[in-house]
């Protein structure tokens, strides 16, 4: 009888049962599947503060990174791991666009750079240890009160780095460089 304390069946049994599909009638396929669907009222916004110290040697353009502090909200955290591997991450990928990574054409309009073997992307020894913290601010759009951080070190990072090089050479009357900030392009702007 339906409801019965007495009677009980675990989910691995029961999903066990939907895919053995013994007595099943004609019209129904063996499974057991549900969807649902969440549409937020709101998008979610998350927020923080990158700053970043280097130091420029400008006879050779060399940039050498000397701290990256990263401050984010995301809203509640399941699980700092996954959030802090997401940041540093991105922080990788968004400090190769800064400094190494662009594509680069030839005069007849031929990518060159087409290939790993001729694309620079950080290295672990490009990179430095990474200070991560969190403030929280639940989102109030969603159940769990989270928010995005797959972009927030992508994001942050190129523009986070590329002004503290603009800093760096700004007793030279330098204000802008356009990234990759590879070591000929601030040589070249250093020697402008």
């Amino acid at each position: 009888m339906a409801g019965s304390p007495d009677r009980a069946l675990g989910l691995g049994d029961v999903a066990l049962q939907a895919y053995l599909a013994h007595n099943y009638p004609d019209d129904l396929e063996p499974g057991l599947s549900a969807t649902s669907f969440y549409d937020p009222s709101n998008f979610t916004y998350p927020f923080g503060t990158h700053i970043c110290v280097v130091e420029v040697d400008t006879e050779t353009g060399d940039i050498e990174l000397l701290r990256y502090a990263a401050v984010d909200d995301v809203g509640n955290v399941i699980n700092p791991m996954i959030v802090d591997g997401q940041l540093h991450g991105g922080l990788a990928q968004g400090i190769g666009q800064a400094l190494w990574e662009g594509a680069v054409y030839d005069d007849s309009g031929q990518l060159v750079t087409g290939s790993l073997m001729d694309y620079a992307v950080p290295k672990i020894h490009n990179l430095i240890s990474f200070e991560l913290d969190r403030t929280t601010t639940p989102c109030p759009h969603n159940p769990l009160g989270v928010k995005g951080v797959g972009e927030a070190g992508a994001i942050a990072s190129p523009a986070a780095v590329v002004n503290a090089v603009v800093d760096a050479l700004s007793p030279f009357g330098i204000d802008h460089i356009d990234m990759p900030l590879t070591p000929e392009k601030v040589w070249r702007a250093v020697n402008a």
